[in-house]
């Protein structure tokens, strides 16, 4: 028998199921509180429900949780979460402080399929695609265990957001509501490697999110190098689709940089991104590439770096370098990764 998953419905869908059972639609606005505002994880928790309806719910329907399988504290406050899912799987969430609040970083697949060199989370390919209820579980799940509010997503951890279309957008419905966690989109930010026709779907939704592009390179010959997701959409055509998107929503785009040594740090290389990304309201976020295992690639130094944003500021950029957080615990940009199932959780 395949339950439904009651977490992953946003309001409206929600609503039609529990009409679809005889119940009035109240009912389902008052169950859709619980699962979101007060994020019960057991249906008896639901109290006023009546119980014979609760019941009859129980054997149709699932709430999505997580377990938490293993907690990391790093020294600078940083949180990591190994996830356990119920079929077995795992993912990893990461909880950041910061003076405007507490920020998650949430997985949005089991692995994935985009194959960058330089980043852990792909090493093992893609498992399956999270429901939109078991990535809300991930910001219920982390505020729970550190007991505080929780006021920003990126959606920067395992997977491409873009691969997982539609439950990511549901997981944003269901996040932003009023009748949920209401964490509003301008505290939300979605990355992505660069699927053009997805970035030119997510142009209609009129979400007034932060879109995150993951760009690394200022050509085709190196990006191809380090993101074989380059081959089927070129720079050309993602900077085109990044310019036509910004035209669409008047939205500030982010361009992550990852910082290689030898490979993407040159002057010459600051001067075609520059050149690149010319008129577009656009914040060009540094990241010194973080250390993961089998990579061949290294970080470059910080005076490397540091010239490489003023280059890019005198040339008429707006460039800052990313804060590293929880590079002690593999929390950093690019460090998380899928565990296998039967991760031991010592």
């Amino acid at each position: 028998m395949e339950y439904v998953q009651l977490t992953s419905l946003t309001e409206p869908q929600l609503v039609a199921y529990i009409q679809s059972l005889g119940q009035p639609a109240f009912r389902g606005r008052q169950i859709y509180k619980w699962l979101h505002e007060k994020q019960v994880t057991d249906f008896s928790q639901m109290t006023d429900q009546p119980k014979a309806f609760l019941e009859k719910l129980s054997e149709a329907a699932v709430i999505e949780t997580l377990t938490i399988a293993r907690k990391q504290v790093s020294k600078d406050g940083t949180v990591k979460y190994l996830f356990r899912l119920p079929d077995g799987n795992c993912i990893e969430s990461v909880v950041m402080r910061y003076s405007y609040g507490n920020t998650i970083c949430v997985s949005t697949e089991v692995g994935c399929a985009m194959g960058c060199r330089f980043c852990a989370s792909t090493q093992g390919g893609l498992v399956r695609r999270l429901t939109a209820g078991e990535i809300c579980a991930e910001v219920y799940a982390a505020q729970k265990d550190v007991g505080e509010r929780i006021s920003n997503i990126v959606l920067m951890g395992i997977g491409e957001p873009l691969d997982n279309y539609n439950n990511v957008l549901d997981f944003l419905r269901i996040i932003s509501s009023d009748h949920g966690i209401n964490i509003g989109m301008r505290n939300i930010s979605l990355s992505t490697c660069g699927l053009v026709p997805k970035i030119a779907e997510l142009a209609q939704e009129g979400l007034g999110l932060t879109l995150s592009v993951s760009l690394h390179a200022p050509n085709n010959t190196l990006r191809s190098s380090m993101m074989p997701v380059n081959d089927a959409y070129p720079v050309e055509e993602l900077i085109a689709a990044c310019r036509a998107y910004q035209q669409k929503t008047g939205r500030r785009i982010s361009f992550e940089y990852a910082m290689v040594k030898g490979v993407n740090d040159t002057p010459a290389c600051a001067e075609e991104l520059a050149h690149l990304l010319r008129g577009m309201s656009a914040h060009i976020n540094l990241i010194p590439i973080n250390p993961v295992d089998g990579s061949q690639y290294s970080a470059s130094d910080a005076k490397n770096v540091n010239d490489f944003k003023e280059r890019l500021i005198a040339l008429g950029m707006n460039a800052t370098v990313r804060r590293r957080l929880g590079t002690d615990i593999s929390a950093a940009c690019g460090q998380l990764r899928q565990e296998a199932k039967g991760e031991s959780d010592q």
